[in-house]
């Protein structure tokens, strides 16, 4: 039976997904049971857990910088549209600078979005509304009033054309 090479746990890592200690005793010819003993020694399962987070958080670091950036670039863009809206403006007569108007408002809420602000203050005053309803929901129940409910009296159906005298002839029927 061959030895378990020192560079063993490299190719364990590099199974990725698929990893086993069978795999790895299989490609190294050995016995499972050498590959079990190494891997406990040795902390493989930690290793891999320590492996993995780290590269988590290598690619969470990396996606929130990638969207910093964009942001970044979003909110350069956002202002030059919102200069050279204010220029038009500037030169416009107000019955012609709608389209002027409308540039700015949609930078200004785009530049909202990007700053973790609602685009407009309808959003805000649902959110409130919102707010406001799960609080009342969430309130608790008002003591009932130390009266019993009345039972409401329970009456035989009224069957059509007995007039409400069941088993008496109908005065109409007569």
């Amino acid at each position: 039976m061959k030895k378990l090479p020192d560079d063993a746990y490299a190719y364990y890592l590099a199974l990725g997904p698929r990893r086993s200690h069978q795999a790895v005793a299989d490609h190294f010819d050995v016995d499972k049971k050498t590959v079990t003993n190494r891997a406990v020694k040795e902390g493989w399962r930690q290793r891999i857990d320590d492996h993995e987070r780290a590269e988590r958080e290598r690619l969470e670091r990396k996606a929130a910088e990638s969207v910093e950036a964009m942001n970044d670039r979003h909110l350069k863009v956002i202002s030059y549209i919102q200069a050279k809206g204010v220029e038009a403006l500037k030169s416009m007569p107000l019955d012609s600078a709608i389209d002027a108007v409308r540039a700015i408002t949609i930078a200004i809420d785009k530049e909202r979005v990007i700053r973790g602000e609602p685009a407009q203050r309808s959003t805000i005053d649902i959110e409130r509304r919102i707010r406001e309803e799960h609080e009342r929901w969430e309130a608790p129940a008002e003591p009932a009033k130390s009266e019993e409910p009345t039972k409401p009296e329970v009456s035989e159906p009224v069957q059509a054309g007995d007039g409400g005298n069941a088993g008496e002839p109908d005065a109409a029927a007569q």
